[in-house]
């Protein structure tokens, strides 16, 4: 027959040599739990992967005392971190008990505080276009390494701000990558900046971070194309002003020509009036004359009939 037992009468207790560790020191772990009880000992890296596992039993009075590891020289399996020494029961309904360790090049307390440094970055594009999908990505560290395995726990509460004031939750909408890389698709449906708040929640550590995108009515692609398009109607209209510019460059000898053939014509014209001038100039000299002698003889013949009645 199973008993359970309830977490807040649970026999458990775990202590540690130290808090801070450095190549070539040991890690003890000590308590107490139920006599003769199996109790299994996990060490949980920064990324929350699983270092070392093993499995002891207490004492007859339940105390337990075990050297469970000997740091080795950092490594991309062993880095300088904050690790997690946690043990479980097998008989007291599965109650665990954990601690934080550090993992450092030094030992000294006062400079090597145990605690979590955990990291958030995002990554989102600086324009997008309005009903277009656009996709964030989020990087969660500790102490330098991916950790989360998990986004719905691991990015809960994370949410995008609207140009408009509201918020939108985007807690369950991410998909993992890889261990600590994630993303999610976004669709905007506002004109204006987008900031998106992405909280990190790992092991009682909370992180911030966060990126903004600005929409647009069209993305750059859209504005490239009619850029395009305008250049190509720039250059046919400057090739239509080159060949308006030939014409009147034409137009403009033929003025020129023109002007200079009125020029000739009212030169001519003008020599043909003087000229016509000193013709009838010449013609009234000649014709006085022989007006004035016509004159004479009709007086004379005037004269000679009078005489002769």
């Amino acid at each position: 027959m199973l008993i359970t037992i309830p977490s807040s009468f649970a026999e458990l207790e775990l202590s540690t040599n130290s808090k801070v560790y450095s190549p070539e020191h040991n890690l003890q772990v000590y308590g107490k739990g139920l006599p003769e009880e199996n109790l299994i000992i996990r060490i949980f890296a920064p990324d929350e992967s699983i270092a070392k596992f093993d499995q002891i039993t207490t004492n007859d009075d339940g105390s337990f005392n075990y050297d469970l590891l000997t740091w080795p020289e950092p490594s991309t399996n062993f880095p300088y971190g904050t690790y997690t020494v946690e043990v479980i029961s097998t008989e007291q309904n599965g109650v665990s008990q954990k601690i934080d360790v550090k993992f450092s090049s030094t030992t000294e307390l006062l400079d090597v505080p145990v605690e979590r440094h955990v990291s958030t970055l995002v990554f989102a594009p600086e324009t997008a276009a309005i009903n277009q999908p656009i996709r964030v990505f989020v990087q969660t560290t500790s102490d330098g390494l991916l950790i989360g395995n998990e986004p719905a726990k691991l990015l809960g509460t994370t949410h995008v701000h609207l140009p408009s004031g509201i918020s939108v939750t985007l807690s369950n909408s991410f998909k993992t990558l890889h261990q600590g890389l994630y993303y999610v698709d976004y669709t905007p449906i506002e004109e204006g900046t987008h900031v998106f708040h992405v909280v990190a929640f790992s092991q009682g550590t909370t992180s911030h971070g966060s990126a903004a995108t600005t929409v647009l009515s069209q993305d750059l692609g859209g504005i490239s194309e009619q850029l395009i398009k305008l250049n190509s109607i720039l250059d046919e209209t400057s090739g239509e002003l080159d060949v308006l510019k030939s014409e009147i460059s034409g137009f403009d000898t033929t003025l020129k020509y023109a002007s200079s053939q009125i020029d000739e014509n009212i030169g001519t014209f003008a020599l043909s009036a003087k000229s016509i001038s000193e013709s009838s100039a010449q013609l009234n000299a000649l014709l006085l004359p022989i007006i004035a002698s016509i004159g004479l003889i009709v007086a004379l013949q005037i004269a000679i009939l009078a005489r002769r009645r």
